[in-house]
């Protein structure tokens, strides 16, 4: 019941009201493993950015060969990007990539990551990348990303203007 109603609210993206009822289902199994990624999802869009590694990271533990992995690895990536651990963030985000290469997502944090770090032929590359796979034209501005996805709290959206934001700049993706 907890669990269902957790997703509900995320997907609804009532995070900070799904975070109780991830931990009071996690409380009586410790091995949920979609409650420790959604727990720490929901982590990173209320700004407890810190929490959200090792909940992911208990995730993967727990079901190393799950097919979300790649999912997973990318949230790793994405949160250390916000942190600007831009070597942490590449690293993961690479694993994440060779896990599920068709994700435009996973592709287009990448392309953030190496823009982030100067990289700029191999953002342009991912971003690229990211274009073709999307269904949509999501990565066609920045005024557009801003508007399709879910950036959280104040708090998380300053630090992806940050960090994730210069990166996609530094790849080549225009502000409108």
């Amino acid at each position: 019941m907890h669990a269902a109603k957790g997703d509900v609210l995320r997907a609804h993206r009532r995070y900070a009201e799904a975070i109780p009822e991830y931990e009071t289902v996690l409380a009586s199994n410790r091995n949920y493993v979609y409650g420790f990624f959604a727990l720490g999802q929901c982590k990173l869009f209320t700004g407890s950015i810190e929490e959200a590694i090792p909940l992911i990271e208990r995730a993967i533990r727990l079901s190393p060969r799950d097919g979300q992995l790649g999912v997973w690895h990318e949230q790793i990536g994405d949160v250390h990007l916000l942190q600007s651990h831009v070597e942490e963030a590449v690293r993961w985000l690479e694993k994440a990539r060779n896990l599920n290469p068709a994700h435009s997502m996973i592709r287009a944090d990448l392309a953030a990551a190496y823009g982030f770090a100067g990289e700029t032929e191999r953002a342009a590359a991912e971003l690229a990348e990211a274009r073709r796979l999307s269904p949509d034209d999501r990565y066609s501005s920045l005024a557009r990303l801003r508007a399709v996805y879910t950036w959280g709290v104040p708090k998380i959206r300053t630090l992806r203007e940050a960090t994730y934001f210069v990166g996609m700049r530094r790849a080549g993706m225009p502000e409108e």
